[in-house]
């Protein structure tokens, strides 16, 4: 039987530590490892596992389903992981996604943090949202980091990359835009807000939030806190900000 073109597009992947720059990222994990070949099984390369795995059956069944190579490589996972028991890896092809025009989105300017990007994408998925825009810089949401703390949910859920979030505000301008700021004088309380269905809610990075500028974007709010906290972990507030509106 004949090479087919995915045999021969694995051939000629060298797998490495990753790279921002590269082509391909990894699960490192048997759970992510689930997610991405039930979710994105066109997009997976090959899945390695360690000779010390013993829950083998199910993974190669499903491999075999979707004709994805199984590969035993203690020496691979080990170069791949910086954890000593990671026993399974999923290598993936990055690819790009659309927004929903009619589903709600969050949006992240400039988030910093690789486990924070994944934490809220498993977040956001677990209360229903599955549209997310990132306004660069920010964190690689391909990073083998974000994608082992989203346990798999990047897979679940579409995301764009914008430029500025000019750039994001005309491609979905029937969003409702809820910016989240730290500044009390001009924002409203997130619980008494008047809340849409169709909305966009706004996060700053973990370091400086929104600036001021935001102020004059949609509806500004903020998350009551007591004095005695500078701000809340942009996690948190993500969770907050999502639970109030989709509750």
């Amino acid at each position: 039987m004949g090479q087919t073109d995915k045999d021969k597009a694995i051939e000629h992947i060298q797998i490495k530590p990753y790279k921002k720059d590269a082509t391909y990222s990894y699960t490192l994990g048997a759970f992510p490892t689930y997610e991405l070949i039930l979710s994105k099984p066109e997009h997976v390369v090959k899945v390695l596992i360690h000779s010390g795995y013993t829950d083998t059956e199910k993974l190669k069944t499903l491999c075999t389903k979707h004709n994805i190579l199984l590969e035993v490589n203690d020496k691979l996972i080990g170069r791949l992981s910086d954890k000593e028991n990671c026993y399974v890896a999923g290598v993936f092809e990055k690819y790009d996604c659309k927004l929903s025009k009619d589903k709600p989105h969050v949006v992240l300017v400039n988030p910093s943090n690789m486990g924070n990007l994944g934490t809220i994408l498993r977040t956001i998925v677990g209360f229903g949202i599955y549209d997310i825009a990132i306004v660069l810089p920010g964190a690689d949401i391909f990073n083998p980091k974000c994608v082992r703390a989203s346990m798999g949910a990047l897979f679940k859920l579409n995301f764009q990359l914008y430029d500025s979030f000019e750039d994001y505000r005309r491609q979905y301008d029937m969003h409702d835009v809820y910016t989240f700021m730290i500044n009390e004088e001009h924002t409203q309380n997130l619980r008494d807000c008047q809340k849409s269905k169709l909305f966009a809610l706004v996060f700053g990075n973990e370091a400086s939030g929104l600036d001021d500028s935001y102020l004059k974007v949609g509806t500004s709010l903020m998350i009551p806190q007591s004095a005695d906290v500078d701000s809340l972990n942009l996690t948190i507030a993500v969770g907050i900000g999502v639970y109030e509106f989709t509750r």
